[in-house]
């Protein structure tokens, strides 16, 4: 399963990638750029001086008047055109990234802000790993030879979402859809020494990953679960919560309740509560907090970090202003107490 995209910009905004919607810095201010939640708005006379200002509060008027948006397009459409976007959600996607290609997906340098995890760091000898479950060892059920990356020397890391590229420094899995994935391995960046690109729909919980079980350091989901069918949600994160080691993390990043992307969709768009078929067939859903932690704790995994990111994007050139709501989550599977 591919990332899905982003409503942004003017009446054909559902259209667009949710890179599109990002802060756009250059890699040098990326990388000096603190996590989210440091710059303020205190003068509103001041709004157009930066691309985006963090943990905006909203008013009460504001938040009535998200809701009523929402309230207003959500009749969904009938059973049988919901069944049909269930049944070709792939071939939609397929065609959004065989239009597409990467003209629209930029390096997310802010990923190594927010989540530090990703950072390169060598692992310790395999003899030397901890490997427990339930306080208890678990014995290995493969051999170096048996998946790709079994020797690795860095973190294992599998991203089910796109254009990451080589910038990690970690053995890297990547799971795709078929169009995105041949275009993904022409990448010159792409070193297969320590990259496995592969095909798979993670809601399809009955395919199997070519990963065992409790052997990912690490799961990346960047708007990626949003583009599931909500009844699909759960199956798919216990199932990747089976593929972490104890101690590994999963990082989520995703559309949260009225974001802009959510109020810029008109009637005729919605499927079921906060799911929502764009223009091109592809889906998306808006999440809570407490949605997500539910989705997560429910799989076995214990809440890190889980926190809204309302943040108020600014486009100079036009003297628009644009309120975007994300959500960010870090889980972790734990140890049980020996």
């Amino acid at each position: 399963m591919a990332a899905p995209a982003v409503a942004a910009g003017d009446s054909s905004a559902e259209n667009m990638p949710e890179a599109a919607a990002e802060p756009t810095e250059s890699s040098a201010e990326a990388q000096k750029r603190p996590q989210f939640g440091t710059r303020f708005l205190t003068d509103p006379r001041q709004v157009f001086q930066h691309n985006a200002w963090d943990n905006v509060e909203w008013s009460a008027e504001q938040e009535e008047a998200a809701q009523k948006k929402v309230q207003e397009n959500s009749q969904p459409l009938p059973a049988e055109k919901q069944e049909e976007f269930d049944n070709r959600a792939n071939e939609y996607w397929n065609d959004f990234y065989t239009i597409h290609e990467n003209r629209f997906f930029k390096d997310r340098h802010w990923l190594f802000t927010e989540f530090p995890e990703l950072a390169p760091q060598r692992k310790p000898p395999r003899d030397a790993e901890e490997n427990l479950l339930n306080g208890e060892e678990v014995p290995s059920t493969h051999t170096d030879t048996e998946f790709p990356g079994a020797s690795a020397s860095y973190p294992r890391l599998l991203t089910l979402s796109k254009n990451l590229r080589s910038a990690f420094i970690a053995d890297l899995y990547a799971c795709f859809n078929s169009s995105f994935f041949f275009f993904w391995q022409s990448n010159p960046e792409y070193d297969p020494s320590r990259c496995h690109a592969f095909v798979h729909d993670m809601s399809d919980t009955s395919a199997e990953y070519p990963i065992p079980d409790h052997s990912l350091d690490v799961i990346v989901l960047i708007f990626v679960l949003s583009a599931l069918h909500p009844q699909k949600m759960q199956n798919s994160i216990n199932r990747l919560a089976r593929l972490l080691k104890p101690g590994g993390v999963l990082l989520l990043r995703d559309y949260g309740r009225y974001d802009m992307a959510q109020l810029r969709f008109k009637k005729g768009r919605c499927l079921s509560e906060n799911f929502y078929v764009r223009g091109d067939g592809t889906r998306v859903y808006f999440f809570t907090q407490d949605e997500l932690h539910d989705l997560f704790s429910s799989a076995g995994l214990e809440k890190v970090q889980n926190m809204v990111d309302r943040r108020l994007q600014v486009n100079r050139g036009k003297q628009l202003t644009m309120y975007r709501v994300w959500v960010q989550c870090k889980y972790r599977k734990v140890l049980a107490p020996t």
